[in-house]
């Protein structure tokens, strides 16, 4: 019986990946994922053998590891960032379950709340949340009710999935219902394509970030009531006095 790794490689660049993502990679016999986060890594591991699949693909993904790995194969499956956010630990531990299959190794990675935090500053110093505006598997009622009560509890937000061509208003929609309960001069930020060779940033207000146009390669970043903007950086204060 083999053994499945699930392995978040971080935002892109492969100096972002952890070492023990890189160890995982370098035991795998068979690499899966999802075909744009194999070509992140394919030319590193290029000795390797590589299943991949498309967007919707992930319980076929999961399976397709369960079965290697019933074949005496150590199988990794990768996403991008961290693999226990918004990634494949939870789906491929169900399948687990399902199949009876208990040896699996979730390796963590950087997700994109932390690599884009940390090009923009300090904006998740104090309690903050992350929220996806992704309606594909929860509804908009429930993202819209997240957002109200993140809004009200004053924590700094990572939001991921803010945007694609099917929701090209979410960011929006989200913004409109945020300043229903903060300050439309609330210190706000995003990245675009955290940790590869394109990346983008840009700080602003709540007001204006809910003008600007993102897709789904952003992380967009909302500020609390104490977070300011310093030199071009989002910094939200600890407490300290000083």
């Amino acid at each position: 019986m083999g053994k499945i790794y699930v392995v978040g490689i971080g935002p892109g660049k492969s100096e972002m990946m952890t070492v023990q993502a890189k160890e995982a990679l370098d035991k795998a016999d068979i690499i899966v994922g999802y075909k744009t986060y194999i070509d992140l890594i394919r030319d590193d591991y290029s000795e390797k053998e590589f299943y991949e699949n498309g967007m919707r693909g992930e319980v076929e993904r999961c399976e397709k590891c369960i079965e290697y790995a019933r074949e005496g194969r150590i199988v990794a499956l990768i996403c991008s960032g961290d693999a226990g956010v918004y990634g494949m630990a939870s789906p491929l531990l169900e399948v687990a379950e399902r199949y009876g299959f208990s040896d699996v190794e979730v390796i963590p990675g950087v997700t994109a709340a932390l690599g884009g935090a940390a090009l923009l500053g300090a904006p998740l110093s104090h309690d903050f949340c992350v929220i996806s505006l992704s309606d594909l598997l929860t509804p908009w009622e429930m993202i819209e009710k997240r957002l109200l009560a993140a809004a009200e509890g004053d924590f700094c937000i990572a939001i991921y999935n803010p945007s694609s061509k099917k929701r090209a208003d979410y960011l929006k929609r989200a913004c409109d219902i945020l300043m229903k309960k903060l300050n439309k001069e609330t210190a706000c930020g995003y990245v675009r394509n955290i940790g590869r060779d394109c990346c983008e940033k840009k700080v602003c207000t709540l007001e204006e970030l809910s003008k600007e146009s993102v897709d789904m390669f952003v992380t967009v970043f909302i500020g609390n009531s104490q977070t300011r903007i310093s030199d071009g950086k989002l910094i939200t204060p600890r407490g300290y006095k000083l």
